[in-house]
């Protein structure tokens, strides 16, 4: 094969162009940040008005077109679909001859590391994995967070510095992830991230029903706060009934899930059990607390009603 058909990608201009294949909620947002970094986005693949309509609000002129004809078009693109997607998209641009050789390819995944583009390698691709770990609403608002947002990164070494330029380049700060390690990098995302969003809107439910007018209002101090702790303190900072080993409260709680949220049991006690665990692990539980605790929990409403009243 003709070595100068596959240029180093540190010598190659510093502006590129760049072509989006999955018009979601990210892969938008991170042109035109890349766009705001002077680089030229020419062209974007989606399917669903969603996506179309994400496109024209974040890049305004840059054409519609099918996947394989993004590549045509760019130096760089952003593979953006879905997780269970990827692997057989780079499959078939591989087979179909789309992917030109020196071609910087990148997925943003959190699941895959840059294996997953091995089809697109052996056609001449460079490959790169960018996770940026930040929630995506599928708005300008989106190219704003992306200032000092971490983004996992997994590349060959030889591309490592190219990866790392690229975050740079979108505002965020580049973590490198060993490739065996995303996985596990991506589920510790999820349980932060995703799961938060469940307990927050649940909570947001159990104090409309309770009565309260704007439970945003009530709840937004006190998870900030909550956040911050965290970070800044770890186990240490936790608090509340499960912490203190308030059985009689936790069984209360439980009680009135039970009466008036069933569908919030499960993850109250499964919660509940976690945190206790590192309440006890770290000593902020005490072991004399942590019996009459752990047995309201094993047994989900044992003893609520007595201890309610």
């Amino acid at each position: 094969m003709n070595t100068s058909q596959q240029p180093d990608p540190r010598d190659r201009p510093a502006r590129l162009t760049v072509g989006v294949v999955g018009a979601g909620r990210v892969g938008p947002a991170l042109a035109a940040s890349l766009q705001l970094a002077g680089h030229r986005p020419v062209a974007v693949s989606g399917v669903s008005d969603a996506s179309r309509r994400r496109a024209a609000a974040l890049l305004p002129d840059v054409p519609l077109v099918p996947p394989a004809e993004v590549l045509q078009r760019a130096e760089l693109v952003l593979l953006t679909v879905p997780d269970d997607t990827l692997p057989g998209l780079v499959e078939g641009l591989a087979d179909t001859g789309a992917v030109r050789p020196g071609q910087l390819l990148v997925h943003t995944s959190g699941r895959y590391g840059a294996k997953v583009l091995d089809p697109a390698l052996r056609a001449g691709a460079l490959p790169l994995a960018l996770h940026p770990a930040m929630t995506f609403t599928g708005t300008p608002v989106d190219v704003q967070r992306l200032a000092g947002c971490s983004f996992g990164v997994t590349a060959p070494d030889e591309l490592r510095l190219a990866a790392e330029a690229l975050v740079i380049e979108m505002g965020g700060e580049p973590e490198w992830i060993a490739e065996e390690s995303r996985p596990l990098y991506h589920a510790a995302l999820a349980l932060g991230a995703n799961h938060l969003v469940t307990l927050v809107a649940q909570s947001m439910e159990l104090l409309r029903a309770s009565g309260v007018s704007a439970p945003d209002r009530m709840l937004g101090p006190l998870l900030g706060a909550a956040l911050d702790n965290a970070l800044r303190s770890g186990d240490a900072a936790l608090t509340g009934p499960v912490a203190r080993g308030d059985a009689g409260t936790v069984a209360a709680h439980v009680a009135e899930l039970r009466r008036h949220a069933p569908q919030a049991v499960g993850g109250y006690l499964a919660m509940a059990r976690a945190t206790a665990d590192r309440a006890l692990a770290h000593g902020l539980l005490k072991p004399e607390l942590a019996e009459d605790l752990l047995g309201v929990l094993a047994n989900g409403t044992d003893g609520a009603e007595g201890e309610a009243g």
